[in-house]
């Protein structure tokens, strides 16, 4: 049974850092493309980064590139998002998601398993 597990969300003052975590059971995310996609109330779900299963290319969204690094934990079967400078636009339920796919997909649609996702608030 495949879990992807979500956690490290917090309440942090703008400008703040937060490190999330997803840790997966039931498969290596080694031979998966990993996406993280957050969702803030009212909003759709947007896909903020992604780590392609073919050659481990990471590859973040416009609105968090230069604040946001993924990074992966192989031993552990982790990846984790650590997140720097955060921006009152940053709130979001954020959820890890995983593919067989060899390549990244900035659609939800493209991704068979998902967590449960981790809230993020950001405020003074």
């Amino acid at each position: 049974q495949v879990q992807l597990v979500e956690s490290g969300g917090d309440l942090v003052q703008p400008g703040g850092s937060l490190r999330l975590s997803c840790a997966a059971s039931g498969l290596s995310l080694d031979y998966y493309s990993v996406g993280w996609f957050r969702q803030a109330p009212g909003k759709e779900r947007e896909g903020v980064s992604c780590i392609s299963s073919s050659d481990g290319s990471r590859y973040y969204a416009d609105s968090v590139k230069g604040r946001f690094t993924i990074y992966r934990d192989n031993a552990k079967n982790t990846e984790y998002p650590q997140m720097n400078s955060l921006k009152p636009q940053d709130p979001a339920v954020y959820y890890c998601a995983a593919d067989n796919r060899r390549f990244c997909s900035w659609c939800e649609c493209d991704y068979e398993y998902w967590g449960q996702g981790t809230q993020v608030t950001v405020s003074s």
